[in-house]
């Protein structure tokens, strides 16, 4: 090189990444949705009809009925009439229709996964690679046990329940459609599944695959509509076991409804959980771990990392780290392939989300979102950082449900253990270091149904799922779950 030349500008230039929309058409949206009792779509008896709308664009996207009392009894007896001859099947025959229905769940992954996004307003990346692929997963792993239940240590003779009542939430609609109707169905019981009122077009496309799958009728119901349909089917004299997951506040009268009724009982309820970095820990796989959970579904996670417990030593680098990672995602179309962060699943939920934020704020706490902009119409919300937050802060101890993070420091691994237990839940936990003693140790002590270790937001069907204290009672998952839906107990 001469004196004359000029050194090359080595700078790596950024990119922008073009739009990379998945197609909306995968995914037929009919104008108007019946009731699914008997195998068959019905119109309500008294319940009428409510909108559902897309999070992302506030468009209308149909019209579904509503159950009311005289429908959910509907579906209760239709139910009751298909559980003498669901039960008698032999295990092997009920595992070929959950073979059918996990294949169907594969061949239609992409219709699904759109309908997801567009209905749910999550990005199509997570319900594409998370969400469809886990829930067909649920009913190939709970096919396999239909046949093996005398050899699950479940007691001599395990015998379904009956009818399940089953409640589930908006923040993965499939996923926990997957969760509830796959043991109770291996295990010989019957269903009526009412699913959240925002998000209840999965739910409906599922009950089309139960048709293709050619499930006898009644064996799965599904009745939409909001909280009074879920209370109706709560309050139904003749269902044997309710599974609810939902907010705490509704588990809870849920639970004081059914005490003493001898109704089998659930809940999967809130969190608050602590995701726990010591200064050993990977920084930079600590870092994706922390983003995955508390901002993979916009933070509509129940378990999700909510808060960030730092040893002191490291937490401006993990903070400084943690800013600049929140600078590289991207926010907006559900249905682009390139997006991070969807919409806020309704107008509701964002306001709690925003009042909280407030809290915060007039608390005292630092709080920190990256520069993006907001699309014009939809629900949307910015991640957030809160830095200088108190133990007593409301966003430390109540469930904010978004994209909000609550820094918080320790100094010894007995303070961090005293932090994460100081809340009223105990649904999940994270544990970063390098040392595997201190995991078990941490593991040991932590008031939390699951604890990751160097990673966070890991399911898998054959891995029990539930809480302690206001997160709920009972397991999901695994061979553990199956308890819940059979009359043997195992003996201790």
């Amino acid at each position: 090189m001469t004196s004359t030349e000029t050194v090359p500008d080595l700078i790596t230039p950024t990119w922008d990444y073009a739009p990379a929309p998945e197609a909306r058409d995968l995914a037929t949206i009919h104008d108007t949705y019946g009731l699914f009792i008997g195998g068959e779509f019905v119109d309500p008896d008294d319940g009428g009809s409510m909108a559902t709308i897309s999070p992302a664009t506030e468009e209308h996207l149909a019209d579904v009925a509503v159950a009311g009392e005289r429908d959910v009894d509907r579906a209760v007896k239709a139910a009751r009439k298909a559980f003498g001859p669901w039960s008698k099947l032999t295990g092997t025959e009920r595992s070929k229709y959950l073979f059918r229905i996990a294949r169907l769940l594969q061949e239609r992954a992409r219709e699904f996964a759109v309908l997801e996004s567009i209905d749910n307003g999550k990005p199509i990346r997570e319900t594409r690679d998370v969400d469809v692929p886990t829930a067909a997963a649920h009913f190939f792993y709970h096919a396999g046990w239909a046949d093996k239940l005398d050899w699950a240590g479940l007691g001599p003779d395990p015998r379904p329940l009956g009818v399940c009542g089953q409640v589930i939430p908006w923040n993965f609609p499939l996923l926990m459609l997957a969760w509830k109707i796959a043991p109770a169905l291996a295990c010989g019981n019957t269903v009526v599944l009412k699913p959240a009122e925002t998000t209840p077009l999965s739910a409906l496309l599922f009950a089309e695959v139960c048709q293709q799958a050619d499930l006898p009728p009644g064996v799965v119901n599904i009745v939409t509509g909001a909280g009074d349909t879920g209370a109706a089917l709560v309050a139904q004299t003749d269902v044997d076991k309710v599974a609810f997951t939902g907010s705490t506040a509704v588990g809870k009268a849920i639970a004081r409804q059914l005490a003493g009724t001898g109704t089998r009982l659930t809940l999967e309820l809130g969190g608050k959980a602590a995701n726990i970095v010591f200064d050993d820990a990977p920084i930079d796989q600590a870092i994706e771990g922390i983003v995955d959970g508390i901002f993979f579904n916009q933070g509509h996670v129940c378990c999700a990392g909510s808060r960030l417990l730092v040893q002191e030593s490291v937490h401006d680098l993990v903070v400084d780290k943690l800013q600049q990672r929140l600078g590289t995602l991207r926010l907006g179309d559900p249905l682009d392939k390139n997006t991070d962060i969807g919409a806020i699943n309704s107008a509701a939920q964002l306001a709690r989300i925003e009042a909280l934020v407030e809290a915060g704020e007039d608390e005292g706490a630092q709080r920190w979102s990256p520069e993006c902009e907001l699309p014009s119409s939809g629900f949307w919300f910015r991640p957030t950082i809160f830095t200088g937050v108190g133990q007593s802060s409301r966003i430390a101890q109540e469930e904010i449900f978004g994209p909000v993070l609550s820094v918080l420091t320790f100094r010894t691994p007995d303070e961090a253990v005293a932090k994460a237990n100081n809340t009223p839940y105990g649904l999940s936990a994270g544990v970063w270091t390098e040392k595997g003693s201190r995991i078990l140790w941490m593991a040991d002590q932590l008031r939390a149904g699951v604890v990751w270790a160097n990673t966070f937001n890991r399911f898998d069907p054959t891995s029990p799922f539930g809480g302690y204290k206001e997160s709920g009672f009972g397991r999901e998952g695994g061979r553990h779950g199956l308890v819940s839906y059979l009359q043997e107990e195992p003996h201790r």
